[in-house]
């Protein structure tokens, strides 16, 4: 498990940016449970407890200018 500061990715800093409206609204037509809170859990309990203990425990590069 990591503890401290995130290294940022450029490649996927302009990906999550670019990820399109229309993409994801059609994921939200298509997929039952597609972007509502919580879903993680059912989906795959082990990856979600491991990415809620992940952002506790790390910062972003972009969080020391807040």
């Amino acid at each position: 498990m990591k503890f401290g500061m995130r290294k940022p990715s450029i490649k996927r800093s302009i990906k999550a940016h670019t990820t399109g409206k229309a993409k994801r609204a059609i994921k939200k037509k298509v997929i039952p449970g597609y972007g509502k809170k919580g879903m993680g859990w059912l989906k795959n309990p082990k990856k979600a407890a491991y990415n809620k203990v992940y952002k506790k425990t790390t910062f972003s590069f972009w969080d020391l200018f807040k």
